[in-house]
């Protein structure tokens, strides 16, 4: 049976107190484009990126109106957003605001992205897809990215006994970070009865390291073209397991039966996280 593509609500519907649950956290200081009552014009989103460069090209952002004239030259997505540093947004549309609202908050991991894409498009054209543009794009759309700093709760995650990870974290809370970057699961976030599963990207680090710092590891390991060259690199994080995401995440049965709990495919392994160095100081 073909999966129902889901239908974001109408603004109208969406309650506020929806933008109070963990994965909005990251975005405090954007979030009143989500609370209020109008959608937000291009002219605020601009005037909120008015600092906005490309990490890579140094080239200024900016959000334009998504129009059928816009798209008649033909021109990539990306190669749009890279070439002439103009971000496609449809107006009164959840999923790109959504998505400005993390060029707004996440604008070295966006621009990461944008240029390992822009660059397989240029060598192999606009039709073909590497292996590479899929994972890119899988977290792009789909992406959680996680600081962790205990083992024991990556055993449990490898092997999928999300009652154990559960388990673990509760104990734990510092053990693992997480920050939903993907802007597909923050519109079905917005559906508070929707079991969420995010596609994540690992890094080792210690609890006090800041998100900026850990964030800005794994936009430079993108960058440089470390990883994201394949989708098997990303694994699954059910969001409910985590402390507070979820009303039952302290249930054992409702981690082994919830359908967003799968277990860990025959032959399924994952790639080690990738390990968290810090900015060398210029004196």
């Amino acid at each position: 049976m073909a999966k129902r593509r889901f239908i974001a609500p109408e603004r109208k519907t969406v309650a506020r107190e929806v933008f109070e649950h963990p994965a909005f956290a990251s975005y405090g200081d954007a979030l009143d484009l989500l609370r209020m009552e109008d959608w937000p014009s291009l002219d605020l989103l601009n005037s909120r990126g008015s600092h906005l460069r490309h990490a890579q090209t140094g080239r200024v952002m900016r959000f334009v109106a998504q129009t059928d004239g816009l798209l008649d030259d033909g021109m990539h997505y990306e190669t749009r957003i890279h070439s002439r540093g103009e971000i496609p947004t449809r107006l009164e549309n959840w999923h790109d605001l959504l998505n400005a609202m993390i060029w707004l908050r996440w604008s070295a991991m966006k621009s990461a992205l944008n240029q390992r894409q822009a660059d397989d498009v240029a060598r192999i054209g606009p039709r073909e897809r590497t292996r590479a543009q899929c994972a890119l794009t899988h977290f792009d759309e789909a992406g959680v990215a996680v600081r962790l700093c205990d083992d024991a709760a990556l055993a449990h995650w490898d092997a999928h006994d999300w009652p154990m990870l559960g388990q673990r974290l509760h104990a734990e809370p510092e053990a693992m970070r997480v920050i939903v970057f993907g802007h597909a699961v923050l519109e079905h976030a917005l559906d508070p009865s929707r079991l969420l599963v995010g596609k994540a990207m690992l890094i080792r680090a210690q609890s006090d390291v800041t998100d900026a710092a850990w964030m800005a590891g794994i936009a430079d390991a993108i960058a440089c073209g470390g990883v994201l060259n394949d989708p098997l690199e990303l694994r699954p994080l059910p969001l409910a397991v985590l402390p507070g995401w979820h009303a039952q995440c302290s249930e054992e049965a409702f981690l082994r039966s919830a359908p967003c709990f799968q277990p860990l495919r025959d032959g399924r392994h994952y790639p080690l996280p990738m390990s968290f160095s810090p900015p060398v100081s210029v004196r």
